[in-house]
């Protein structure tokens, strides 16, 4: 486990953090093991290591997850909480007093309710009830969903973010945006550090530098890459009888022997 005050400091180095998404245990320690200075879950991912879809997971199990991962690795983790299980600022107080618990260093909560899009004064005091029950011990990100469920209005979604900065939140999140138009607009409206997710036409890392990005997020894509390595091998062993995926397999087996304990 790692604290909260070392997590704030990572957001403000010249280079964004980059923080990519574990699904379990096991991957969190890898990616530790490769440098990494904080980790973030997945729900994604995360559900999908289970056997359940997305957005499936639940509070219980997200937050059992959660601590998980943090007592895994010895770099701060933030922790993937979708809406905080709750269309209510109470539930999603609860939701983060109770994540403080786990030990992570940070969480996120989200103005998609897993239907819709929250209306904004409601999304920004689900947000200010984050915060309040955080009470500092948590670094808040506040996510503007837009972009990543196809709504493509950048106004709302500056103004929603500049709301949740308002509300109190450390750090801000627009999944989605990809332009460095889209995530100029929304590194000048904000004065809190501002998260990007990786996703195709996202610029590089050196340019989003550039641009004012703090933070650098991948979500599902590290755990959905892993599954795609598995299907391709299952598929040449299924279609052709032959063994190929030895080569990854190599790869794997060898960070994992480096990265993870011995009994």
């Amino acid at each position: 486990m790692a604290g909260v005050q070392r997590f704030r400091e990572l957001h403000q180095g010249g280079r964004p953090l980059l923080m990519p998404n574990a699904w379990d245990a096991g991957s969190a320690r890898i990616l530790q093991h490769l440098g990494f200075h904080a980790l973030a879950t997945t729900s994604s991912g995360s559900a999908a290591a289970l056997g359940l879809g997305d957005g499936d997971l639940g509070r219980d199990a997200a937050l059992r997850h959660s601590a998980e991962l943090a007592a895994a690795v010895d770099v701060p983790v933030s922790a993937d909480l979708e809406n905080c299980f709750s269309d209510e600022p109470a539930g999603v107080a609860e939701t983060i007093r109770r994540a403080i618990d786990t030990g992570v260093a940070g969480a996120s909560v989200e103005d998609w309710s897993g239907t819709a899009i929250y209306e904004r004064g409601l999304a920004a005091e689900r947000v200010r009830a984050a915060v309040g029950a955080a009470a500092g011990a948590l670094v808040i990100t506040a996510r503007a969903e837009n972009h990543i469920h196809g709504i493509d209005d950048l106004e709302d979604t500056l103004g929603r973010l500049q709301a949740f900065a308002d509300a109190g939140a450390d750090v801000v999140f627009a999944p989605g945006i990809r332009t460095e138009e889209q995530i100029r607009a929304v590194v000048e409206a904000v004065e809190v550090p501002v998260s990007v997710l990786a996703l195709p036409g996202v610029p590089p890392v050196q340019r989003l530098a550039e641009l004012g990005v703090r933070r650098l997020s991948v979500g599902g894509a590290f755990a959905f890459a892993a599954y795609g390595t598995l299907v391709e091998a299952a598929t040449q062993l299924q279609q052709t009888g032959t063994y190929g995926y030895f080569e990854a397999a190599a790869r794997g087996g060898k960070a994992a022997r480096e990265a993870l304990p011995r009994a």
